[in-house]
């Protein structure tokens, strides 16, 4: 079976007919272009800035403004066309490398600032530095030293802040008295940036900033990186010799990571260094600065067991405010910590056997909910996105909601079943719900709970509609989505299955959400029972759920059997166990790798993206958070490894077909993990393919290869499963 898929969208915003479902999915990004993303609300809930290209098929974002004192009115604040004069956007490898890190594929505007009362926006085009008046709707090109990264407007719109060849720079908002700050000392341009965050920061801890302004908009935190003592490796592409490998400093499970200092830099020349015990806490996690407490830092030990939240003080030593420890490790969130209006430190925290939201040092919830991110915090009340807790009458499978918190209680904003967030300023909510019965992402405009307004959505709807049903797999009540053909009937019997899992930390898959089940969709109408299952490790349940990895990573793989056989078990899933296939990306590449060779007695063919095998590979803050050091816990790595120094850690027989597939620009993932893993497999004589992708990155954002690679799989499992 195969489903035909839009072209050129219909006026309506139907799709139209003729194009494969694999192309039209890459050519959408998914589905999610010309849906409007990254919201700021004015503090006096006038309006509401976001992102959003034109149509469905267009990468290119622009700046929008919905006013609310014009009647709800979207207008244009920022065109990348008009304001690149129609020429070609250029990147600098510093700016492709954020981009790559945050895991943005798209072009033009990707992201934006703005001062305090949201009323200029800054951005960066071409390594160009663009301004905004987001009121009058102009935007003009400032005078800057290229490539610009990251420029942000100070709180008072006066001056803009941005980052170019290392150096921390500010120039006026009138784009006069352009000047370097910080730059890196002489000698050290190769391995010093001022303001950009260092690779384990953006990749692993979600922190992709490196400088703050002061709320009174007279200095900025900044932070120093060196990363001359982390070691070097190289990517090549072999498809061009001519060409130099790209040198990168990669900072591997167990080595040496970058020097990380931060300092407060004053717009009248004043430098002052921060202070904190370095040694013992290096990892700078998390900074917050506003008008209601001192500059609030969030440092970890490397093991992340421990971590002080610490106030900064004007000469620049520190004071700690709050110190937590864990047997496993600490997680961290988004949105916190950060001050309440009445200066009391906002936290998530892991306590009673629940992740609770902290005020001060009073939980205000309880294991009915399960915190996962503080949205605004008021004097009033603070806004969560959070799932159902431990304690929940009902479990509430691949749903988050937004709520207000107080002292007085719970209250529960997003009401229809699905997946929520908010962005909240001026007495206006921003609320964006995802849904199984409807495609993309409704965003309304609310205010005291009402709606006043809707942003639009141009997101090209699919040409299908997924079959999903959620379920709770074995005596573990594993999350579970089940997807079969849409032109599926009793009467045709089992189905070959095939597991299309993530799997590990960070990454759940199984939520009410239409958008995350249409690949896997696609692929139950090529004729199979496809199974997505979110076992141990995997957020949104508890933090016993997710730290019960804790050195050991392969308990992932028995969770996926687990699921598989629990729903056979029942009796109302059409599955043919004889034929069980696997396939994943990065984590999910690793669990499909994996199950192959550890698992022939239950899976049967596996299509293994961009895998991690050898686990000292990849990156310290990742890696050591589940399995410790290395050094000290080699055979914790070399178990849950595929592959050693000797070979294959472990396989059993009989040998099953795996296609392996890896893009040679990944500087994450790198392409030595597939290579290692295909050179063992050779060793002991295990047939396999090998997909090498040249010029692609652990992204793989070009549309023919998102769509071929697609069919490629397709037909793989067919081959392999004598389909």
């Amino acid at each position: 079976m195969t489903s035909e898929n839009p072209g050129i969208p219909r006026p309506d915003g139907s799709p139209a007919r003729g194009v494969s479902f694999p192309r039209e999915n890459a050519r959408t990004r998914r589905f999610t272009l010309g849906a409007p993303r990254a919201f700021t609300v004015a503090p006096d809930g006038s309006r509401v800035v976001f992102l959003r290209s034109s149509s469905g098929t267009d990468p290119v974002s622009g700046l929008w403004v919905l006013d609310l004192a014009d009647g709800a009115a979207e207008r244009v604040a920022a065109d990348p066309g008009v304001l690149l004069g129609g020429a070609a956007e250029r990147l600098s490898p510093r700016e492709r490398a954020r981009r790559e890190r945050s895991r943005e594929s798209g072009a033009g505007i990707v992201e934006y600032a703005t001062d305090a009362a949201v009323e200029l926006a800054a951005f960066a085009l071409s390594g160009r530095l663009f301004t905004a008046e987001l009121r009058a709707g102009t935007a003009r090109q400032l005078p800057a030293r290229g490539p610009v990264i990251d420029p942000r407007p100070s709180p008072d719109g006066r001056h803009v802040a941005y980052v170019s060849g290392g150096a921390l720079r500010v120039t006026g908002a009138d784009g006069e008295g352009d000047r370097a700050l910080a730059e890196p000392e002489p000698g050290h341009a190769a391995t010093v940036t001022y303001g950009l965050a260092e690779h384990v920061a953006a990749e692993s801890m979600a922190r992709h900033r490196g400088f703050w302004w002061s709320p009174s908009s007279d200095r900025l935190l900044v932070a120093r990186v060196d990363d001359a003592p982390v070691r070097r490796w190289w990517i090549a592409d072999p498809a061009h010799p001519d060409r130099e490998p790209t040198k990168v400093a990669y900072p591997a499970a167990g080595t040496a990571n970058a020097d990380v200092r931060l300092f407060v830099l004053g717009l009248d020349g004043s430098r002052t260094e921060v202070v904190w015990d370095r040694v013992r806490l290096p990892y700078l996690a998390r900074v917050h600065w506003s008008a209601d407490g001192a500059p609030l830092l969030l440092v970890q030990s490397r093991d992340q067991r421990s971590q002080s939240y610490l106030a900064v003080n004007p000469e620049g030593s520190t004071r700690m405010v709050h110190a937590e420890d864990d047997a496993d490790w600490l997680e961290l969130f988004p949105g916190v910590p950060c001050w309440s209006p009445s200066g009391k430190l906002v936290r998530i925290v892991d306590e009673g056997g629940a992740r609770v939201l902290a005020w001060g040092e009073r939980p205000l919830t309880g294991a009915q909910l399960h915190v996962r991110a503080v949205l605004d915090v008021t004097e009033e009340d603070i806004l969560v996105a959070a799932s159902a807790g431990a304690a929940a009458a009902d479990p509430e499978v691949g749903e988050v909601h937004v709520y207000r918190v107080n002292e007085l209680g719970v209250e529960r904003l997003s009401r229809e079943p699905g997946v929520h967030s908010a962005v909240r300023a001026g007495g206006l909510t921003v609320l964006v719900s995802a849904t199984l019965d409807r495609p993309g992402a409704r965003v309304q405009v609310l205010r005291d709970g009402k709606q006043v307004a809707t942003v639009a959505s141009y997101a090209q709807r699919p040409g299908l509609t997924p079959r999903v049903t959620l379920a709770e797999g074995g005596t573990r009540r594993i999350p579970c989505a089940v997807l079969l053909p849409r032109e599926y009937k009793a009467a045709d019997g089992p189905l070959p299955v095939l597991l299309d899992p993530y799997g590990g930390p960070h990454g759940q898959r199984v939520q009410r959400a239409q958008g995350v089940f249409l690949t896997s969709q696609w692929f139950a109408d090529q004729g199979f029972a496809v199974i997505v299952a979110d076992g141990r490790g995997t957020p949104g349940r508890s933090p016993a759920w997710e730290k019960s990895i804790k050195n050991d990573l392969t308990v992932t793989l028995d969770d996926q059997v687990d699921a598989l056989h629990s729903l056979a078990a029942t009796g109302e899933y059409p599955l043919d166990l004889d034929r069980v296939a696997i396939r994943g990306s990065s984590y999910g590449g690793y669990l499909a790798a994996m199950a192959a060779l550890r698992r022939p007695d239950v899976f049967h063919a596996a299509v293994s993206v961009a895998p991690v095998t050898d686990l000292r590979l990849y990156d310290t803050h990742y890696e050591e958070r589940y399995l410790g050091d290395p050094a000290r816990t080699p055979q914790t790595y070399r178990h849950n490894s595929l592959v050693w120094d000797d070979g294959l850690v472990e396989a059993a027989g009989p040998h099953r077909p795996m296609l392996i597939v890896h893009g040679l620009a990944d500087d994450n993932v790198v392409v030595a993990h597939s290579l290692r893993l295909s050179s063992a497999l050779l060793a002991e004589g295990r047939p396999h393919e090998v997909l090498p992708l040249s010029g692609v990155t652990h992204l793989m954002g070009q549309e023919q290869v998102a769509e071929n690679l697609l069919l490629l799989q397709v037909d793989f499992l067919k081959r392999s499963l004598g389909l």
